[in-house]
């Protein structure tokens, strides 16, 4: 009778243990009975029946990556270039992941590698290098597009590596010295040209402003000469009205008039003015006194005769 009972207890607990399924967060599963799909189980406590109801696959729903293994593509210039790409999907219908394809990696691994060759095909070698990012965009968007009916999202694509062959590469990284040379060289010759440019403009700018200087130098030193001519002039003439009113106050003939004008010309034309100007009545004493010299000159021949 024990023995009954303990072999009963140990049916319960197989049952049991076969009834009662604990799903972990972010999984499902995919439970058949009497091999046919009957549900999905979310996450938590699942029971089934046991011997009827089986498990048949345990799907995850975390994002999820798969490398594509490295793989040869030419050109379309004829280079064969080795490229090395990663997937990353997730599954968006369990069912579908699990009864519409054998294995959803190898399609998808499959797939990635048709696609890459139809893609690359179409380019030449450097636009291969320069265009990654609308390579994986077009890879993302065909992928996504014939996996949608295995119950499959990709939600990028990313190309980890592309590789050349030896010769190509050698020859594209003397491309790339040749073009830093050249490029070097460009900026050298902009920057020795700007700085010509910055001295030419100095010189002019600096000449510029001498000559504005040596302008305003001689403007002043005229100016300056021109006051001094003025201020001569201006002692000259009080001078002149100083020796006219004496002249007046002792009440001199005319002779005498005549010869301290002529003093008073002789002094003037001592200063720096370029011209003098002779009054009128200054000329008629002048005249007189060319005619009282050869007055003179004339009593001094007859005195001598006689």
């Amino acid at each position: 009778m024990a023995y009954f009972l303990l072999i009963i207890l140990a049916i319960v607990v197989i049952v049991a243990v076969k009834s009662i399924k604990v799903v972990r967060q972010s999984e499902v599963y995919i439970i058949e009975r009497l091999g046919k799909f009957h549900k999905v189980a979310d996450a938590g406590l699942t029971i089934i029946i046991p011997f009827v109801d089986k498990v048949r696959s345990v799907v995850s729903l975390k994002e999820q990556t798969m490398d594509i293994p490295p793989q040869g593509v030419i050109t379309e210039d004829n280079v064969t270039i080795t490229i090395d790409t990663v997937v990353f999907y997730q599954i968006t219908d369990p069912a579908k992941a699990v009864y519409e394809i054998q294995s959803l990696k190898r399609g998808i691994e499959y797939l990635a590698q048709t696609t890459i060759r139809d893609i690359v095909g179409k380019m030449n070698l450097d636009s291969t290098f320069s265009s990654r990012d609308m390579i994986n965009n077009q890879l993302r968007i065909t992928l996504d597009e014939a996996t949608d009916k295995w119950g499959c999202k990709v939600n990028r694509v990313e190309i980890k590596d592309i590789r050349p062959p030896e010769d190509i590469k050698d020859a594209m990284e003397k491309q790339m010295n040749a073009e830093r040379n050249k490029r070097a060289a460009i900026l050298q010759a902009e920057g020795e040209k700007q700085a010509a440019i910055t001295i030419a403009e100095g010189k002019k700018e600096a000449a510029i402003l001498e000559a504005e200087a040596d302008k305003e130098s001689r403007i002043r030193r005229a100016a300056g000469e021109a006051e001094a001519i003025k201020e001569v002039a201006s002692a000259k003439a009080k001078e002149i009205e100083m020796v006219y009113s004496s002249m007046m106050k002792s009440e001199p003939d005319e002779t005498l008039v005549k010869l301290k004008s002529l003093e008073t010309l002789k002094e003037v034309a001592k200063g720096e003015a370029n011209k003098v100007f002779i009054p009128f009545e200054a000329t008629s004493a002048l005249s007189s006194l060319g005619s009282i010299k050869e007055v003179l000159k004339d009593d001094k021949k007859k005195s001598s005769k006689e």
